[in-house]
């Protein structure tokens, strides 16, 4: 099941830009699809396309989109997923929590990064996202995942597991979003 919704940000130039993604619940898994500052039905449908694409690549299987009543959410766009025998589901009015999973997220990335930079412009917004996007994805625990990580590492990056450190090992730190968050891992 996927969940989709949009949050804008408001830059340092007083500009507003609106951030469009979509969550896979079973998972956790977040896809950034786009920032844009002048959201249309055509762009949110090409955005759907592009994540169907994505998601074909991978696999992944779906069965559930939960979207709201936006205006942006047009009939091509349901068509998208119609197509790939997606159903749509569209929270009630003025419901918030019928789409629980995308607002959590929105509120997560604001809370843990957006909250805490001044974003410049759409290209600053979407860099920044998506550095957050693969922490979110690979590195930070989440508790209805049993404390890991919605995706597996990559391959490049599986660490040891060690059932008890040893005065020798030694805890790396990397910084991620200039230093906003650390991630730590056993040194190999």
């Amino acid at each position: 099941m996927l969940a989709c919704d949009f949050f804008h940000v408001d830059t340092v130039l007083l500009r507003r830009v609106y951030v469009f993604f979509a969550i896979e619940v079973g998972t956790r898994a977040v896809h950034v699809l786009g920032v844009t500052g002048h959201p249309t039905g055509a762009w949110v449908t090409q955005q759907a396309r592009n994540l169907m694409l994505e998601l074909d690549d991978v696999g992944h299987r779906v069965k559930f989109l939960i979207r709201d009543r936006d205006t942006k959410f047009t009939l091509a766009f349901d068509d998208v997923f119609a197509g790939a025998g997606i159903r749509v589901l569209r929270s009630p009015p003025a419901a918030p929590r019928a789409n629980a999973f995308a607002e959590r997220w929105a509120g997560t990335v604001r809370r843990e990064c957006l909250d805490r930079l001044l974003i410049v412009n759409q290209r600053h917004l979407l860099a920044v996202l998506t550095e957050h996007a693969m922490h979110y994805n690979f590195h930070r625990p989440h508790q209805s995942l049993g404390q890991s990580s919605p995706l597996p590492k990559p391959a490049a990056t599986l660490l040891r597991t060690v059932d008890k450190p040893t005065p020798r090992d030694q805890i790396k730190r990397k910084e991620v979003l200039g230093g906003l968050i650390f991630e730590y891992h056993h040194a190999a």
